[in-house]
């Protein structure tokens, strides 16, 4: 809500002094040297401003008929800023300024964006912006996370005063390097003048400044807010627009008539200095507004600024000019407003709470999905107080809570002690919101929470507000891995020594489809194994159905075993494994994705992007887009609510895997790992079929079975002795060439004596002794038994 800060005056004090003023003067004892060539840029506005660096407390930019910036807080003697004439800007009039990523500061001057590297002194102009823009607007994130780093990066520039829905539009996710055009369909449904666009972050919206017939009304692109605006406010003059640095959601607009401030969920302070050279500070609270007329001061408006430090301390800056020089020194008051307030004078209440403190301060704390976060605070109340401790969030349609407050023991004096416990999760988990309240919980967010107190007086201007913001996002201390309790090292089937010195193995062309190609594989493939990203492989039997253990660790802990569904891909194209379920059997309603999907998107994409939480779709929900047509289709996505299991063909081996966790609603990161398992106890490929080869061995038992019957049977008929004595012939014909008599007569005599052993018992014995003649007579005369 908007609020007219100088509506209500709780106290006025009378005019006295309320700082002493100091000159800063530096660098004049030797002749300075002159000034760069250039144009010397100048603020459009006839008010001074300054706009401090938030990450960077001493770098401040002072904008006023000449623009000063001091990289020491202006601790030191300056000469105004300049623009080189190469890049041409005409009349160096500046509209806005911001302090962007790094050491870069981003000026509109005379409708166009430039870029200053104030470390290395480099002027450039982004590109990207091709008409005239009057405005930049963004907000500062100071925390080392890439989180932090993307809402700092993100700016819009802007002509204040153009034509909705028209007028161009541009942003940059970059921090200002370069610029973009907004779609005109976001902004499609305004028709009135455009009076800014800026990143409310600490409510994940996008604001629109839309001003029609004197009024102005904020309305916001995002859901849940997209169909709605907020409360009209009187806009009869240009307003310029601040936003309090931090993502609290604090907004001050403001001309030379009117201030308006819309503190979201924040407490604030403000300080102003009026033409009449009054200075006022003033504090809204959540059950009433007080302003306090400080002093009058004995100074110069013209080139006055004024700014807070810190909290309660506020700094009163005059340019004074040195006409002796060309550097400018600067006129210094430091107000300590704590200190000013307990002059009796003012007969202000004193503070109400003694002390207001928690760890939580200037800390970025991660509430992933499925995730909680507990904070707390202690508060020591004065005695005789009952001060009413309030929990706020910035953005409650992504981020909920519940607070309690107990008694946590004494001080010393006596006086009590309060500890407030606050449990934080998404506000989609609570399942108190309405569902249009609610934002998607597929999309990131932020928040601030703050604790304070709400009734607290004016004079509490130390007991600052305990504030720290909440990322509903990827929490980067949380990595997966895939449990590895039984390894073919440990079995003694692998050395990890071995594999540590560029262990290699081979990859059958049979085995396995090259990556990005349709076609096989022509030739064997030889793979180094990376022992230090992959350890020992996992052991798993060739046919039992397996699937991979994942753990999620946190910060370095075990948090838990994973149960959402992933997927695994093998990196070097091996296709011998298959999954035990099929989309029938997996109870799909619609047809279940698999990797030939993404098969045509490969191209040159790393396999980590193919396929993951981004464009998951689940078959257990109705798609009238993609029916369930092909039921017997393998079912490729692991965990979950199914018990799917891969099977391994008959190939022993390593296998290298890739996992991807595809499930959208179990983290904002993109979970991966790598690993490896070696497959064994397969038996080697059949040359032949196995029908074949069944019927081959079956024919064979048979026909030995019939010959081991037949055979003595035959022999013992007169086709068998001929049979016999054929054979018998025949030996005796081969060996009797060999030079090696001693061989050959022994094969006779072995023969001989076998031949004649086998001849059945019922031989005539004549018959018998004179076949032992003739075999005689043969032996002398080496004839033959068929020339007898």
């Amino acid at each position: 809500m908007l609020l007219l800060m100088l509506a209500a005056v709780a106290a006025v004090g009378r005019a006295q002094p309320v700082c002493s003023q100091r000159k800063v003067r530096t660098g004049k004892v030797f002749t300075s040297e002159p000034l760069a060539r250039g144009d010397q840029l100048f603020h459009a506005s006839t008010t001074t401003y300054v706009i401090r660096n938030f990450c960077k407390s001493n770098v401040v930019l002072y904008l006023g008929k000449k623009v000063f910036l001091s990289k020491d807080n202006f601790e030191s003697s300056l000469p105004p800023l300049i623009i080189p004439k190469s890049m041409l800007v005409g009349v160096a009039s500046v509209t806005s300024a911001f302090f962007a990523s790094g050491t870069v500061l981003l000026l509109v001057v005379n409708e166009k964006i430039y870029s200053y590297n104030y470390l290395t002194n480099v002027w450039s102009k982004p590109a990207g912006i091709s008409s005239p823009v009057s405005h930049i607007s963004g907000d500062s994130c100071c925390f080392n996370n890439q989180f932090c780093t993307e809402l700092s990066n993100s700016l819009f520039a802007y002509f204040r005063g153009g034509q909705l829905p028209w007028t161009p539009i541009y942003f940059s996710d970059n921090g200002g390097f370069s610029f973009q055009h907004l779609a005109r369909e976001r902004v499609d449904r305004f028709n009135g003048t455009l009076g800014g666009i800026f990143y409310f972050h600490s409510m994940s919206q996008v604001g629109v400044l839309e001003v029609i017939k004197d009024l102005g009304m904020f309305h916001y692109l995002e859901h849940p807010l997209n169909n709605s605006a907020g409360i009209p406010f009187e806009y009869k003059e240009p307003l310029d627009v601040i936003i309090k640095t931090g993502h609290r959601g604090f907004l001050i607009l403001w001309s030379q008539l009117s201030l308006l401030v819309s503190p979201n969920a924040d407490m604030y302070e403000l300080a102003l200095l009026t033409e009449e050279r009054n200075l006022y500070y003033g504090s809204q609270g959540y059950l009433g507004t007080s302003l306090v007329q400080l002093s009058k001061m004995s100074l110069q408006t013209e080139d006055t600024s004024i700014s807070f430090t810190d909290t309660g301390m506020l700094e009163i800056l005059t340019v004074v000019a040195d006409p002796q020089f060309p550097s400018f020194d600067f006129q210094k008051c430091v107000v300590n407003v704590q200190t000013v307030l307990m002059n009796p004078s003012f007969d202000i209440e004193e503070c109400n709470v003694e002390l207001l403190e928690s760890s939580m301060i200037n800390q970025m704390f991660t509430i992933d999905m499925n995730s909680k976060l507990d904070l707390s605070a202690l508060m020591i109340p004065r005695p005789g107080k009952t001060p009413i401790p309030l929990v706020m969030v910035s953005n409650p349609h992504s981020l909920g809570f519940e607070a309690h407050i107990i008694e946590f023991g004494n001080t010393f004096d006596g006086n009590y002690k309060y500890k407030l416990e606050i449990e934080l999760q998404q506000q989609h988990h609570w399942g108190i919101a309405d569902t249009n309240f609610t934002a998607s919980i597929k999309r990131n967010a932020i928040s601030s929470v703050t604790v304070d107190i709400a009734d607290k007086t004016i004079a509490c201007v130390d007991l600052k507000p305990l504030s720290t913001l909440i990322s509903v996002g990827c929490d980067q201390t949380k990595k997966i891995l895939v449990q590895n309790k039984i390894s073919a090292c440990s079995m003694g089937i692998l050395n990890p020594v071995e594999l540590q010195g560029n262990y290699t193995y081979t990859i059958e062309k049979e085995a396995y489809y090259p990556i990005n190609h349709n076609a096989g594989a022509r030739d064997d493939l030889l793979v180094y194994y990376q022992y230090k990203d992959l350890g020992c492989p996992r052991l798993v039997y060739y046919d039992k159905p397996w699937k991979p253990v994942v753990e999620v660790w946190k910060n370095g802990i075990l948090e838990e075993i994973m149960n959402a569904e992933y997927v695994i891909t093998e990196v070097n194209g091996i296709v011998t494994y298959s999954y035990s379920l099929t989309a029938a059997t997996a109870n799909c309603r619609s047809q279940p994705q698999n990797w030939s999907t993404f098969q045509t998107n490969l191209g040159n994409v790393d396999q980590m992007s193919i396929w993951n939480r981004e464009n998951y779709v689940s078959c257990h929900e109705d798609n009238k887009d993609n029916p369930l047509l092909w039921p017997e289709a393998e079912y490729q996505i692991l965990g979950g609510r199914t018990d799917n299991r891969v099977i391994f063909g008959q190939r022993n081996g390593i296998y290298t895997f890739l996992l991807s966790v595809v499930d959208p609603y179990y983290s904002y990161c993109s979970l991966d790992t790598m690993f490896s398992v070696y497959v064994y106890g397969a038996l080697p490929m059949a040359m032949f079929p196995p029908v074949l080869s069944i019927t081959l061995l079956v024919m064979t038992a048979l026909l030995s079975t019939w010959l081991a019957y037949a055979i003595p049977k035959e022999l013992n008929t007169e086709r068998g002795q001929r049979f016999k004595n054929s054979c018998s012939w025949l030996f005796q014909s081969c060996w009797g060439a060999c030079s090696c008599d001693w061989v050959s007569g022994g094969l006779q005599r072995r023969l001989r004596s076998r031949r004649v052993s086998d001849q059945p018992s019922r031989t005539p014995s004549g018959q018998r002794d004179q076949t032992d003649r003739l075999s005689e007579a043969s032996k002398h005369t080496g004839a033959s038994m068929k020339d007898l």
